[in-house]
């Protein structure tokens, strides 16, 4: 910490709260103080003022830490920056297919909590509309557990029903980040796999129950999800770059060409009116359901693969409707 925000108490007691949650083992005052460059009395009254303002405070063997179950953040926004989080709101709510009882709690305090009445009500409306929606508890579960665990950088065992297998299969996992998918209403876990000795993506719907380990991991310093994930039509990275080539009809290409639908991707208008999308991808796998959804609008014209499983999709479905 630099002298001018020592300077400020506000500023040192953000720091020292902040500190002691991402500490979840606990900080001794003299470590807070020798961090702060003040004394231990000060820290002590420092302390001491974070629990008058609500914080969670524990004290175990000569160290302080938050309860981190009962800690609740506090965040100030703008109008501009509120609108923001409506904006994500609307798109959680479209995205989710079932109850998640704690995005509506987390909806209802930030609307209970924003002095704008009108989008305070309508973030109330979006929580209202996923609380109808059904709960799935067993998914709860599992969603908290690798939530904790990611948190506490703990391991986790579960029984895992992959797509290709008849039966559950007990597995392990460091939790490196959990990541939600664009295309479709699924949450995931990337992270190491003692078992492979490698990093894995495992969907946690089909996690079929988790329990938190004693062992400990560290993420390395060098894990970046973001720049990992950047070439990825949606969660999954195939392990090889392939050039897509799609063809949109003058229906469609206005829409088309309004999104940006990855970040390595060029159109090019053609004379008819029509446009191509062309894309690096880190495999194909996952845009397939994307690809069908233009129906007739679009031709697939590379890579040659992806090509033909459209083609056998689109002839299924005329064998079927006739």
């Amino acid at each position: 910490m630099s002298d001018e925000r020592l300077a400020s108490k506000a500023a040192r007691l953000r720091w020292i709260e902040r500190k002691l949650y991402n500490n979840p083992q606990g900080l001794r005052v003299m470590d807070l103080a020798e961090a702060t460059g003040m004394d231990r009395r000060t820290i002590y009254r420092d302390l001491g003022a974070l629990e008058d303002m609500g914080v969670p405070m524990w004290q175990f063997e000569g160290k302080f830490g938050i309860n981190r179950e009962d800690y609740l953040s506090t965040v100030r926004l703008n109008l501009n920056q509120t609108i923001s989080l409506f904006f994500a709101a609307r798109l959680l709510a479209h995205h989710s297919d079932e109850q998640n009882p704690h995005v509506v709690a987390a909806l209802e305090k930030i609307a209970a909590s924003l002095p704008d009445e009108t989008i305070a009500k309508h973030l109330s409306n979006v929580a209202a509309q996923i609380q109808l929606r059904p709960t799935r508890r067993e998914y709860i579960l599992v969603l908290e557990t690798f939530t904790r665990a990611w948190a506490d950088r703990r391991m986790v065992k579960f029984s895992y029903w992959a797509s290709n297998r008849d039966e559950p299969e007990e597995r392990t996992v460091a939790p490196y980040v959990l990541e939600v998918s664009r295309f479709e209403p699924a949450s995931y876990v990337i992270g190491h796999d003692p078992l492979r000795n490698a990093l894995r993506t495992f969907k946690l719907e089909r996690v079929q129950r988790a329990e938190i380990l004693d062992t400990e991991y560290v993420i390395p310093t060098d894990f970046d999800p973001y720049s990992m994930l950047a070439d990825s039509w949606g969660i999954m990275d195939e392990g090889n770059t392939v050039t897509v080539r799609l063809r949109f009809s003058t229906l469609v290409a206005r829409r088309v060409k309004e999104s940006t639908w990855h970040r390595s991707q060029e159109v090019i208008d053609l004379p008819d009116g029509g446009c191509e999308l062309s894309m690096k991808l880190a495999g194909t796998r996952e845009m397939r359901s994307w690809v069908l959804g233009w129906g007739a609008d679009v031709e697939v014209l590379a890579p040659a693969d992806l090509r033909a499983e459209v083609a056998e999709h689109a002839q299924r479905m005329v064998q079927q409707y006739q």
